[in-house]
């Protein structure tokens, strides 16, 4: 007698046939969470966007970029952005003077020389630094760290509030960005590599410097990127160990503001809503918003060309 036609194949299930109900909401939880970073950013855009183009139409490109005085709220108003801007550059500089090479330092060691059982252990107590939070870091630099620099240094002629000391602890706290990512991207590369060099009669080191961190060399760049952006937005730091004299100097023992510390400034002072002095937080906060996207896309074209992919 032949099987009935409707009869199931041999060997497979009918189970599979049925709906994956359980899948398809995987599927949309992470769809709604993808769409929610895309969601915040783009209402962060719009809410930048009407204020930002309302003071432009009354403050001319020329006025806000064209001279170095800066002071919105004062009477009479100066519209000239590069204090705030030098301030945000030279204190993220310093930053990234003092977290590179540390992070970098750190990655190395726990990535080629540290055994795992001290990175299980190293790398957390590391990270744990990252969750630190910065009023703690800015009133250690005030209370601490100026006090310090001025013993150890008093040619320096340090301010009480200065970019130095705003800048060293931004460096510290942007430490675990650099030594955590990099040390993610060290340990993806092959063994393969670090057994041909051993081959070869190179050191550890000699192993590390020049064939581990060129090889992880685009995930140690994104690393440092994201790190600059950090630093760039930092705001408790920077307000309270650097201060809030806007003012257009190189001079890292000054007391000078930065983007967001101005931000922070305006937005917690006495300026009315829809007032110019109210319609600058939107202006630096578009500007430092360019800033943070052109380094963020530099930082994925660095990625895209330098990536090494090993099978």
């Amino acid at each position: 007698m032949s099987a009935p036609a409707n009869a199931a194949a041999p060997g497979k299930s009918l189970a599979r046939s049925r709906p994956r109900y359980g899948e398809y909401l995987i599927k949309a939880i992470l769809l709604i969470a993808a769409l929610v970073s895309i969601a915040t950013t783009v209402g962060i855009v719009t809410a930048l966007v009407e204020p930002t183009i309302e003071f432009f139409s009354e403050v001319s490109l020329g006025q806000f970029f064209g001279s170095t005085t800066w002071g919105p709220l004062f009477n009479p108003p100066a519209f000239g952005v590069w204090p705030i801007i030098v301030a945000t550059l030279e204190i993220t500089l310093i930053a990234i003077i003092v977290a590179v090479p540390l992070g970098l330092a750190a990655a190395i060691f726990l990535s080629e020389y540290a055994t795992p059982r001290v990175r299980r252990i190293c790398k957390p107590i590391l990270e744990v630094l990252a969750g630190v939070p910065t009023v703690v870091f800015g009133f250690f630099a005030l209370t601490f760290v100026t006090p310090l620099l001025k013993d150890w240094f008093p040619f320096l002629e340090l301010e009480s509030k200065n970019a130095l000391s705003a800048g060293l602890l931004v460096g510290v706290m942007i430490i675990p960005i650099v030594a955590s990512l990099s040390e993610d991207a060290m340990t993806a590369v092959p063994n393969g590599l670090r057994e041909g060099s051993f081959a070869l009669g190179a050191s550890k080191m000699i192993t590390s410097v020049r064939v581990v961190v060129p090889a992880a060399f685009s995930g140690i760049v994104a690393a440092v990127i994201l790190a600059i952006s950090r630093a760039a937005g930092e705001t408790m730091i920077v307000a309270i160990a650097g201060g809030f004299k806007s003012v257009f100097t190189l001079n890292p023992a000054d007391e000078m503001a930065t983007m967001a510390a101005f931000i922070a400034q305006a937005g917690s002072g006495d300026a009315s809503v829809g007032s110019i002095p109210y319609k600058t937080i939107f202006a630096v906060g578009s500007l430092l918003f360019i800033m943070t996207f052109a380094m963020n896309y530099v930082s994925a074209r660095m990625v895209q060309k330098y990536r090494e992919v090993y099978e």
